[in-house]
């Protein structure tokens, strides 16, 4: 069973997205919250599996607390709703620490998808559109440092194509055919890579990937 923190200013939203999750055998409604600070204390006791997060809230707003509640290292894994597909706080967002973003207006299948996916640890952005996603945000994003990382040390040279693979929104499938190697084997490999750097998931990684000069924005 996946328990779920939803959070949205919205009571018709959140009655919305409580009665789609109530309806589903493998998740479970734990608590609401209308803004970032209640959704914060309430994290804290409830310690849900996902929470589902707004973005434009009174007060603290879903950016801050995604922000506070990553840096606390809490269980919880963070999916960032929001109602444009390029929407100006979900780069943000996911630098903040969310592991990924839907349309509020997505179908319940993929609301469900999504909510399955973040619960197993994985981004539920494709690798594809993370890429387009913060090519479009590439003016915001910091330029990348000249300074020795002991993360990317760390990498063996096999570790490191993987880590730019990654950054340039290949699948597993594309990285397996690319370079030759088999998916399990691939799992692996951005297994490791993700721990070695810290990074909670594939969104993460090439936010890093981009912060280290590993890769670069598409040019228009």
């Amino acid at each position: 069973m996946i328990t779920v923190l939803i959070v949205d200013d919205q009571p018709l939203q959140r009655l919305g997205f409580r009665m789609l999750l109530e309806a589903n055998p493998d998740t479970e409604v734990i608590g609401e919250a209308a803004n970032g600070a209640e959704a914060i204390r309430q994290a804290e006791v409830l310690r849900p599996d996902v929470i589902l997060m707004d973005i434009r809230m009174p007060g603290v707003d879903g950016i801050e607390a995604t922000r506070r509640l990553t840096a606390a290292t809490g269980r919880s894994r963070i999916l960032i709703l929001t109602t444009f597909d390029l929407d100006e706080y979900v780069h943000a967002a996911l630098r903040a620490g969310a592991s990924g973003f839907l349309l509020k207006d997505a179908r319940p299948d993929e609301l469900l998808a999504g909510i399955r996916s973040v619960a197993g640890g994985d981004a539920i952005i494709a690798p594809a559109l993370t890429r387009r996603l913060l090519d479009a945000f590439a003016p915001h994003l910091s330029s990348p440092t000249d300074r020795p990382d002991a993360r990317l040390a760390a990498l063996t040279e096999r570790e490191r194509e993987i880590l730019i693979a990654i950054g340039q929104g290949w699948t597993n499938g594309e990285i397996a055919e690319r370079l030759v190697l088999s998916e399990s084997t691939v799992k692996t490999h951005v297994g490791r890579v993700l721990a070695k750097i810290g990074a909670r998931d594939r969104v993460q990684a090439v936010i890093f990937a981009y912060d280290h000069g590993l890769t670069t924005p598409k040019t228009r």
